[in-house]
């Protein structure tokens, strides 16, 4: 899967599921995409918002291998959606030039017109729609009428929606999502993120739309219990992958 060639800045190398699908961190990427794949066989989970307690615990660049890993399903269609309208980082951190085409254009047309605003990687069947942006009434946006039509528009022309959401502990952006979303996945800084701190993010959304944490920065040497012999299966990354 490429990125444009035509972007200005280059995209974030942390993107193992785009730049190094072969890698041993890619392969966990997969390892998520399977329970996703799973929830959405048994319950229909196919609109989702990846959020975490507090930011800096990496819940964008989780967001965009998941979707890169989705998307290297044959013939799936996924979409990614930049939803922190108050830090939207998707399209710097993929190194998109928006050209004025993003989430915030989108709403502003009579109708919600995901044909002309989302940017289609290269080589997959993977679509972004990106925040050009920050705007301060996130409230009104994600509650509206045109913010919940896009998302119907989504669901109806996707496998997959996957959503960039604010952390939630500074604002209450996320939970406003729940009657548009089909559940949260929580991003956990391992050995950062205070439990307190994950466990007032969890009493904050509605419980049973918590599908799962997922684990980030976790230093446990697992690559070396498969080196000798699994090793041959990915090639060399030795850059960390920290989020």
């Amino acid at each position: 899967m490429l990125l444009h060639s035509s972007n200005p800045v280059p995209p974030d190398e942390r993107l193992v599921t785009f730049s190094n699908p072969q890698s041993f961190e890619a392969e966990q990427f997969r390892r998520l995409r399977h329970r996703v794949e799973e929830l959405g066989a048994r319950r229909g989970t196919r609109v989702l918002a990846l959020t975490s307690a507090v930011a800096s615990d990496g819940k964008t660049l989780i967001a965009l291998n998941l979707a890169g890993a989705l998307a290297g399903a044959r013939g799936a269609r996924i979409l990614l959606i930049d939803a922190d309208l108050r830090c939207p980082t998707v399209a710097t951190t993929l190194g998109l030039d928006t050209g004025g085409k993003d989430l915030l254009s989108a709403l502003d047309a009579p109708a919600a017109q995901l044909d002309r605003t989302v940017h289609h990687i290269e080589g997959g069947t993977l679509d972004v729609l990106p925040c050009e942006r920050s705007r301060s009434d996130a409230y009104e946006v994600l509650t509206s009428a045109a913010f919940a039509a896009l998302l119907a528009e989504a669901r109806r022309r996707y496998d997959f929606v996957v959503l960039d959401t604010p952390p939630v502990i500074p604002v209450p952006d996320t939970a406003l999502l729940r009657p548009t979303v089909d559940g949260y996945l929580v991003v956990v800084s391992a050995n950062t993120t205070p439990r307190k701190l994950v466990a007032e993010t969890l009493n904050q959304l509605d419980p049973p739309a918590v599908l799962g944490l997922v684990f980030n920065r976790d230093d446990r040497p697992l690559f070396g219990y498969y080196r000798s012999s699994y090793s041959r299966y990915f090639r060399s990354y030795t850059r960390s992958l920290e989020a």
